[in-house]
């Protein structure tokens, strides 16, 4: 559940006169969701999503969050769409936060995903991959091998209260990937956390991607590795091989991969599996008993980050040669 910023029925009634979104006549929290407030408005015009962005958002990286999904949604990538403002701003204020309004995308986020499922998620990355190039504004990617460090270095001395030896292991892996992370690899902008809960399906059928508060500028073949990380485990930690191969044939049905990319996969792997076992990890270590936010288990990335270190070759990912 998120940790919601509480909004008054006047306030925001105030707040969409600053739209052309007709009027309010209904509106909830949405119970998902632990780094922004979202709730969902009905208007007598249309139904919309109200972000607002909390202090874990950066102000100054909101004009690259709402101007990618112009900039996507206009190249045919199905995501919602953030409203102009009356003055043609899109972004607002609302019980002192940052605040915008974003189109509604029908839909539900699957809590299993099968191959078929997985296959058109590949796609779908691919085809963001594509509609992200041209875009003019930049965002690096605060959590790659600089930010691992920085989150490690607030967590690293509480680790083993986790599991015992962690604090070892995991300063041995940040230095293993600062030592081989690869380089001049294609990048572009990336979504950087297409988890199943922020894509959605009517049906079998892909109806759109959503969330887009970690896009930033990468290498793009990390973020398939990130795919793989987030559907093709199983409950049990196994890794489902025929939902990797599905995803990475969706992908390459796309956008083709280069054999430096390839090459790249299983480290590219290790370091997404370890970007969000750290984010686990401190909000794991640091969320107040009782907060009003779930926390997740960094094990289990610590579970993926182990069987990526024993893989040899994308092969035992399903990548065909």
């Amino acid at each position: 559940m998120a940790v919601y910023t509480d909004i008054s029925e006047g306030d925001l009634k105030a707040f969409l006169e600053q739209y052309d979104a007709g009027e309010l006549t209904s509106y909830k929290g949405i119970a998902e969701g632990v780094e922004n407030t979202n709730f969902l408005l009905h208007t007598t015009r249309q139904p919309l999503i109200l972000t607002l962005y909390e202090k874990r958002v950066e102000k100054n990286d909101l004009p690259f969050f709402l101007g990618l999904m112009h900039h996507l949604s206009e190249r045919g990538l199905s995501c919602p769409l953030p409203l102009p403002r009356k003055d043609g701003q899109l972004l607002g204020e609302l019980s002192d936060r940052p605040a915008a309004l974003i189109s509604f995308l029908e839909g539900m986020w699957l809590r299993k995903p099968e191959a078929q499922h997985c296959r058109e998620v590949g796609k779908a990355l691919a085809q963001m991959h594509i509609a992200g190039e041209g875009f003019e504004i930049a965002r690096p990617n605060a959590l790659s091998l600089q930010g691992w460090q920085t989150l490690w270095a607030k967590s690293k001395d509480r680790a083993d209260e986790v599991e015992t030896g962690l604090e070892e292991e995991i300063g041995a892996e940040l230095d293993f990937l600062a030592a081989h992370w690869p380089k001049n690899l294609p990048a572009g902008v990336i979504h950087a956390d297409l988890f199943p809960d922020n894509v959605f399906f009517l049906g079998d059928n892909l109806s759109g991607l959503i969330d887009f508060y970690f896009a930033c500028n990468d290498f793009l073949v990390y973020d398939l590795s990130i795919c793989l990380n987030a559907w093709c485990f199983e409950k049990d930690g196994a890794y489902n091989i025929t939902k990797g191969k599905a995803m990475i044939e969706g992908y390459l049905s796309v956008r083709p991969l280069s054999d430096d990319e390839i090459a790249a996969l299983p480290i590219l792997a290790r370091g997404s599996a370890l970007r969000f076992f750290l984010t686990r990890l401190y909000d794991w270590l640091t969320t107040p008993e009782g907060a009003l936010v779930v926390k997740k288990d960094p094990l289990e990335y610590l579970k993926k980050l182990r069987f990526h270190r024993a893989v040899a070759s994308a092969g035992e990912y399903g990548l065909l040669s």
